[in-house]
């Protein structure tokens, strides 16, 4: 039956060309996104999981770059620290000097004055973004560690009353540089003076600076396996991001094999709806010629 107010086979035609040109136009976003789910529209389930691990792949970016500067603050510490340890040597070293009985006290308390100097030139120098583990008088620091959603930020931990060399680069009273000694208690590692000392005062001045140099060594310790753990750290929020990231993109990301051949695919059948609803409409011409 044919008819002029309604052209069923237009009207099949149509149809399957509007439905072609949807296929067509979702799959031509996929190619020009990369994303076979770009909006909620698309996989509302898989979009908003794939939205929240996105959030904490960015959150876990934001750890790396913390951990990287803590691992810059460690590092610029226990350079400072091992500086220190040095400088500490050699006043032993002049102390053992001014040990001997022919000793010219005057030129090897120039020399530790000196040293004195330099120490707190270090400790007071050995600031990075305004933290410092040497000049304070202690306290708990706490570096960016990691993030989930649950426990939010987790830190690790440093306990600078360990590291402190001195609390001021002048008038020092506490530190393991900056306290007076428990042998020679009059005078501290960094006021300490052999001008006018008696054998038992720079044998307890040793006994004090060995001491000091072993809590500045367990320092050094400490800050080494900071810097380990910083570093572990760092590798398993690296591994940590790739994993989210391959997993984000095994929920959205378009097959772009798949989704080129459907592209070939769907353009040929957007022609071949083109011409079956231009066939279809050409049957009411038909129907004219009927009536010549």
């Amino acid at each position: 039956m044919s008819s002029l107010l309604t052209n069923t086979s237009a009207m099949t035609a149509l149809a399957s060309l509007t439905q072609t040109q949807e296929s067509l136009s979702k799959t031509e976003n996929q190619i020009s996104t990369g994303l076979r789910i770009s909006t909620a529209a698309d996989n509302a389930a898989y979009w908003s999981i794939a939205t929240k691990m996105k959030s904490n792949v960015g959150a876990l970016g934001a750890v790396s770059d913390a951990l990287s500067e803590s691992s810059s603050l460690v590092s610029t510490m226990t350079s400072a620290i091992n500086s220190a340890i040095t400088v500490v040597q050699n006043i032993k070293n002049n102390l053992v000097s001014a040990s001997s009985a022919d000793a010219d006290l005057a030129k090897i308390q120039t020399a530790i004055a000196s040293q004195q100097a330099s120490l707190i030139s270090i400790g007071g120098s050995s600031t990075f973004n305004g933290v410092n583990f040497l000049e304070t008088t202690g306290g708990t620091v706490n570096l960016v560690a990691s993030y989930d959603t649950t426990n939010g930020v987790s830190f690790l931990s440093v306990d600078t009353t360990k590291t402190a060399l001195f609390d001021a680069t002048t008038g020092a009273t506490s530190g393991i540089l900056g306290a007076n000694g428990t042998n020679y208690a009059t005078a501290s590692i960094l006021t300490l003076d052999v001008s006018t000392a008696t054998a038992g005062d720079i044998a307890n001045m040793l006994k004090d600076v060995e001491a000091a140099i072993s809590a500045m060594t367990t320092a050094a310790s400490e800050l080494g396996a900071t810097t380990t753990n910083l570093s572990t750290q760092q590798t398993y929020i690296s591994n940590l991001s790739d994993s989210l990231t391959t997993g984000v993109g095994s929920l959205v990301d378009a097959n772009m094999n798949e989704a080129a051949t459907k592209l070939a695919a769907l353009q040929v059948q957007q022609q071949l709806g083109i011409q079956a609803l231009s066939i279809s409409n050409s049957n009411s011409q038909l129907i004219l010629k009927l009536f010549q």
